[in-house]
C-alpha cells in the first residue's frame, strides 16, 4: 500500500467522481481507476459501489476513509512541525502518560504558558511501555526496568459505591466482606486494574466482575447507574467523581498505589527538560497537598 494510493483514494472519495478527481490530480482517468482497483484488490473488498458512470463510497470505503483521513492529518502535522522546527527554535518533550490522563490539559497548558516554544508529543494508555519506546519522561503507576525514577505520589485506593447502595451507609469496608458484590473494572491492559487485582491475592474469592471497560469515565458512569462497585484512586480521580458515588476507605488489606516520574537511565536533561522535571514535581506536590 503506497502513499499515493491513499492520497488518490481520499480525493476520489471526496468527489465520488473519478473524472473530477483525476483532473484535480493531473493524471488520466484510466490511471486513477487502475490505482483504485489495485488498492481494492490489496484490501480484498470494493470501496466504491459502481452505479453506471457514477461511483458511491460504500460501507467499507467509509470506514477506510476515516482511517486514511486520520493518517493523512497526522502526516500533515508532522510535516508542519518539521518545517516550524527548521525556522524556529522549537523543543519537543515526548511524554508517555499511563496514569493521570485527566491532568494532561493542565500540564500542557501551564507549562506552555511558561515556555511557549515547547511542543509535546503525547502517548497515553498503551497496554505497557515497551523496550525501545522513545520518550523523555513517563508518568506511570508501575516501575519501569532500567529506568531512573522518582515517586510523585502515594495515593489510597477507595471503594466507589452508588449513593443508594447499602454499603454507602458504612464508614469503611473490608474486601473479604464483598464476595457477593458486583464489581465494575477497567480491562486487564490498564495499570490500575493490575494494581487492584493484586489486592485480592490473599482474599479467598475472585471478584465477580460484571462489566469491564478501557475507559475510566465509563467505569464511573456505570457506578453512578447503580450497576456495581469499583476501585477509585483517592487523589487523581478526586475531581471527576460525582455526588452519585460514595467513596469508602478499605480497612483491609491496605490498598495503595504509587505514581512515578520515570526517564531513561543515563539521560542528560536539556535546560527545558530540567524545567519540566521541576514543574512536574511541584505540580504533584500541590496535588498531594490539596488532595485533588
Amino acid at each position: 500500500m503506497e502513499f499515493l494510493q491513499l492520497k488518490y483514494f481520499q480525493l476520489t472519495a471526496k468527489h465520488e467522481n473519478v473524472t473530477k478527481a483525476a483532473g484535480e490530480l493531473f493524471i488520466s482517468q484510466p490511471a486513477l481507476s487502475k490505482m483504485i482497483r489495485n488498492l481494492e484488490t490489496e484490501l480484498g473488498v470494493q470501496l466504491f459501489d459502481r452505479e453506471g458512470k457514477h461511483i458511491v463510497l460504500n460501507a467499507y470505503g467509509k470506514k477506510f476513509l476515516k482511517r486514511v483521513d486520520q493518517a493523512m492529518y497526522t502526516l500533515e502535522q508532522g510535516v508542519t512541525e518539521v518545517k516550524e522546527m527548521k525556522h524556529e527554535k522549537i523543543e519537543v518533550i515526548t511524554l508517555y502518560i499511563a496514569v493521570g490522563s485527566m491532568l494532561l490539559p493542565s500540564i500542557v497548558r501551564q507549562f506552555r504558558d511558561r515556555y511557549p516554544h515547547i511542543r509535546f508529543n503525547l502517548t497515553q494508555h498503551p497496554a505497557q511501555i515497551k523496550k525501545g519506546m522513545d520518550y523523555d519522561f513517563a508518568i506511570t503507576s508501575e516501575r519501569i526496568e532500567e529506568n531512573e525514577q522518582i515517586v510523585l505520589l502515594e495515593e489510597e485506593i477507595l471503594l466507589g459505591v452508588p449513593a443508594a447502595h447499602p454499603l454507602s451507609a458504612l464508614n469503611t469496608v473490608a474486601l473479604k466482606d464483598l464476595e457477593h458484590e458486583k464489581f465494575i473494572s477497567l480491562t486487564t491492559a490498564n495499570a490500575l486494574r493490575r494494581t487492584t487485582d493484586r489486592f485480592f491475592s490473599n482474599i479467598p474469592y475472585e471478584p465477580d466482575i460484571v462489566f469491564e471497560s478501557d475507559d475510566p469515565a465509563t467505569v464511573r458512569g456505570l457506578i453512578q447507574s447503580g450497576l456495581g462497585i469499583s476501585f477509585i484512586p483517592s487523589v487523581l480521580w478526586n475531581r471527576v467523581v460525582s455526588d452519585d458515588i460514595r467513596l469508602l476507605p478499605i480497612s483491609e488489606p491496605l490498598c495503595m498505589r504509587t505514581i512515578y516520574l520515570s526517564w531513561p537511565a543515563g539521560k542528560q536533561f536539556t535546560d527545558t527538560e530540567k524545567s519540566f522535571f521541576e514543574f512536574i514535581l511541584q505540580l504533584f506536590r500541590d496535588i498531594s497537598a490539596s488532595g485533588q
